[in-house]
């Protein structure tokens, strides 16, 4: 897509951006996205951002998909977390055999996948394929999606491990349960998935070895450089692009709100004139200014190496982990440091800071935002040792 349409999709969603706010309590309340916010997110375009073109997607370069994702968040947590899940998974299909992806969207171009990849399952290597059994937890947005991308380890007819994939199934094949009831992020509907002895054949599954590899089946027809960006940089990139989003939502009604607050403990202080509340405002915003700067740079950087057809550097991909956990941190240091500072008032439920705050923090504890773990692994690389980690 040009980048011209692609500017289209982007002003598209931030003209949709004060509906999403209004729908952000409805969001909560319902504990999953109203389906009318997620039509009208397809029909900017938004979830075509990341599809190959020849599924009728955009594949349009990754900054600009979490610029929109970055956008939807800061008008409603909830929907921006669910919006940046099913819209990375079109990436991550194209990865896969010719004859899964026409499986997808052969019929419909518009379909929606949900994941969960935490290796709760177990998958049996049998003829043609894999029997595959499990209960999937956090699948945020399922009850928008008619398939599902499900990680978990295969074993051989002797019972040893011998691969890890990720297994791609349309809705027939698992169950969804209703367990999604938390203190954030509590519009994203992310259920459970119920898999019960069912056949996937091979074409529907991708191991992570070939992933973590950024070599797969898909690029036979899907050569662009987008499909040839590593998993490690795209998949918790589209973690953190939303968290810092809510920051920005956050910072947005911090500033309206305390423009005109008068603080009856300090002598009818108004708080535009605390030089205290000053500090924290630019210390917030610094914090989400670097978080975002360093996401679309390094995302960036890959990009462009992967157009040039160029060699992606380990160290590069390092980096990307290291400022993606990085970046999150830095997100949720900017929103405390505003919620501290808000005053009573922001605690009222409904108010828009404390449902940032609670998303913000609901998302912190995703895996992909461990930052030890991803320190270590810089640090390993650092010193020229080993790293040995398939999410980089």
């Amino acid at each position: 897509m040009s980048e011209r349409g692609t500017a289209a999709v982007v002003a598209g969603i931030r003209d949709l951006l004060p509906v999403l706010r209004e729908r952000a309590q409805e969001a909560e309340d319902a504990r999953r996205i109203p389906e009318q916010s997620i039509k009208a997110l397809q029909e900017t375009g938004f979830f075509k951002l990341l599809q190959p073109t020849p599924h009728g997607g955009y594949e349009s370069d990754p900054v600009t998909f979490y610029t929109a994702v970055r956008d939807i968040a800061s008008a409603c947590g909830s929907t921006g977390w669910v919006a940046s899940i099913l819209g990375v998974h079109p990436w991550h299909v194209a990865l896969f055999e010719a004859e899964a992806q026409q499986e997808v969207w052969g019929d419909d171009a518009d379909t929606r996948i949900s994941s969960s990849y935490a290796p709760t399952g177990k998958a049996t290597i049998v003829e043609g394929g894999y029997r595959l059994t499990g209960r999937w937890s956090f699948s945020s947005g399922c009850d928008h999606a008619t398939w599902v991308l499900l990680g978990a380890p295969a074993f051989d007819d002797e019972g040893k491990p011998v691969d890890f994939c990720t297994y791609l199934l349309p809705i027939a094949d698992y169950t969804i349960a209703d367990v999604w009831d938390t203190v954030g992020l509590r519009g994203t509907g992310s259920n459970d998935i119920i898999v019960e002895d069912v056949f996937v054949p091979k074409h529907r599954a991708l191991s992570f070895v070939l992933t973590s590899k950024c070599k797969t089946p898909g690029q036979l027809v899907n050569p662009g450089p987008l499909y040839r960006l590593p998993y490690g940089s795209v998949h918790p990139s589209t973690i953190t692009a939303p968290i810092i989003g809510m920051a920005q939502g956050a910072y947005d009604v911090h500033v309206a709100y305390q423009r005109d607050r008068v603080r009856a403990a300090y002598q009818g202080e108004k708080s535009a004139e605390d030089p205290f509340a000053k500090v924290r405002i630019a210390e917030a915003a610094s914090d989400i200014d670097a978080a975002w700067l360093q996401l679309t740079h390094n995302i960036g950087e890959l990009y462009e190496l992967a157009r040039a057809e160029r060699k992606l550097p380990f160290a590069t991909r390092l980096r990307v982990r290291r400022d993606q956990v990085r970046g999150t941190e830095r997100a949720i240091a900017a929103i405390d440091r505003l919620f501290e500072n808000s005053g009573g008032r922001a605690l009222r439920a409904g108010t828009p800071l404390q449902r940032f705050w609670r998303d913000a923090h609901a998302g912190r504890v995703h895996a992909a935002n461990d930052p030890e773990r991803a320190y270590t692994m810089f640090g390993t690389g650092t010193f020229g040792l080993p790293v040995e980690n398939a999410m980089v």
